[in-house]
Order: structure tokens, then sequence, then C-alpha cells
């Protein structure tokens, strides 16, 4: 499994929204049971595609929602990156399906609590049985 990035948010410039950005399936679908088991419907999901100008976006756009069974009502139009000749990419080809972002909407509240989880988890160290 690969990391993931979100927007995060800091004194300097206060975000208490939910952003998911990945582009590997699974950790898109453990977020996305994340949210169910919180308690977010998925009308309040909104989905973005970051890819690459050369790729096929319909069809990136379709493997999406086949892995998260969300409809073409929750995507938004796709943010395509500019082909840069010196970079030697490595994702291409029918696997590529680029990265999906995942905002959840009016989601100041989930924000919150999930930093109050986080503070709570990191606050001491955990022991562990041996």
């Amino acid at each position: 499994m690969r990391g993931c990035e979100g927007a995060k948010s800091k004194p300097y410039r206060p975000y208490d929204r939910v952003t998911f950005v990945n582009s590997d399936p699974r950790l898109i679908l453990f977020f996305l049971r994340f949210l169910a088991v919180a308690g977010v419907p998925s009308d309040r999901l909104a989905c973005r595609l970051l890819i690459h100008e050369s790729a096929d976006v319909d069809s990136a756009h379709r493997f999406w929602q086949e892995v998260t069974g969300l409809g073409p009502e929750h995507f938004r139009r796709p943010t395509l990156k500019h082909h840069n000749p010196k970079t030697v990419r490595k994702n291409t080809g029918a696997d590529y399906h680029g990265c999906l972002v995942i905002d959840v909407l009016r989601s100041t509240d989930l924000y919150q609590r999930i930093e109050g989880w986080a503070v709570a988890a990191m606050a001491a160290p955990a022991k562990f049985a041996s």
C-alpha cells in the first residue's frame, strides 16, 4: 500500500474540511468504509480525478466509479496534470488511473472529531502486552 495525502489545517491557514487523496484502490475503499462507520452519507462526498493529460480520463472515471460504487453525480471535473518532458513517468499504460480526491462536504465536525482521536491516540505511548 502507498502513503496517503490530504489537506491539513495549519495555524496560519485553517482548513477544517476532510479531504483524502490516493491512487491505491484499497486505501480509497478503507477511507470510504471509515466514513460509513463515522456516519457520513454518500451524498456528502465529492470526488475529483487528478490525472495526466495524456491518460485515458474517461476510462479512469469508470475505474474509480467501479471501485467506489459512487455514481457520476459524485464526480467533478478532473484536474489534468500537464506533461513535463523532463520527467520520466513510470505510471503509464492501462493500469494508470490517476489519483482520486475525495472531499467530504460539510465536514468541519468530522474533521474536529478526527483531530481529537489523533490527539488522544498520540497522548501517551501505547503499552503492548508481551
